[in-house]
């Protein structure tokens, strides 16, 4: 419904009033304001039959307000701590391409020039594949990590959970500092992968995280993966 501007004070009172909860002198106003405005007295004909019905409400029969969930705080932090992550990324991209819109000859010696810069940069180290192991029959989680400018991109896999299931991954450094990348939710027979974020550099990376639910599966990243990869390579069958 479409009101004037005009209307707003009046338009705060028209509750109080269906209530009957308005003074004398609030109430003589309002009347004459009705007299004249048609969608205020829409607006309190709406309001008029729910304030009949609030008296027949029994306090005893309503139920404890729900709780949220304890882990939500952090789960919403996740989330918009990655959300930034990728809008940092976008605008980064944007800058370092949207500079190079030339043309012909100067076209070339820019991407010549990006090529040396990314081929000097430590970004170009090979991306890493993580399988986790010790995991429950008919589970399966992997991921890919790349390196970028602003962190870690991540690149999950999950198979074999319930569909549904909340799944929240972060990155450790050195001495188990944990870093957030983000959540994503399992859907059974979803076959993409969920991409996210961590600002821990790839470089510092000692493992990856993933809590499933309530189950928490981890994973060694670098120089870790390649020991535990090589123990399980050497491991009798």
């Amino acid at each position: 419904m479409k009101t004037d501007n005009g209307c707003r004070e009046w338009r705060e009172l028209l509750g109080a009033y269906a209530l009957g909860q308005l003074k004398d002198d609030e109430q003589a106003g309002l009347r004459a304001h009705l007299e004249g405005c048609a969608a205020c007295r829409t607006e309190l004909a709406e309001l008029e039959p729910v304030a009949r019905m609030l008296p027949r409400a029994d306090p005893n029969r309503f139920g404890p307000a729900p709780q949220p969930s304890p882990q939500l705080g952090a789960r919403i932090a996740a989330t918009i701590d990655a959300e930034r992550q990728r809008a940092r990324q976008q605008r980064r991209r944007r800058q370092l391409f949207g500079g190079f819109a030339l043309g012909g000859a100067a076209a070339a010696v820019a991407a010549v020039l990006l090529l040396f810069v990314f081929a000097g940069s430590d970004n170009t180290a090979p991306e890493q594949d993580i399988r986790f192991t010790s995991l429950p029959q008919g589970v399966s989680i992997r991921a890919t990590l790349e390196p970028h400018a602003y962190g870690t991109e991540i690149h999950m896999f999950v198979d074999g959970i319930a569909s549904g299931t909340l799944c929240r991954v972060s990155l450790r450094g050195a001495g188990g500092v944990s870093y957030p990348a983000g959540t994503f939710r399992y859907r059974w027979g979803d076959d993409s992968d969920a991409v996210l974020s961590s600002a821990l550099d790839l470089s510092r990376t000692r493992s990856i995280e993933v809590d499933a639910g309530n189950r928490t599966f981890v994973a060694p990243v670098g120089k870790a993966s390649i020991v535990a990869s090589t123990t399980n390579e050497e491991a009798p069958t």
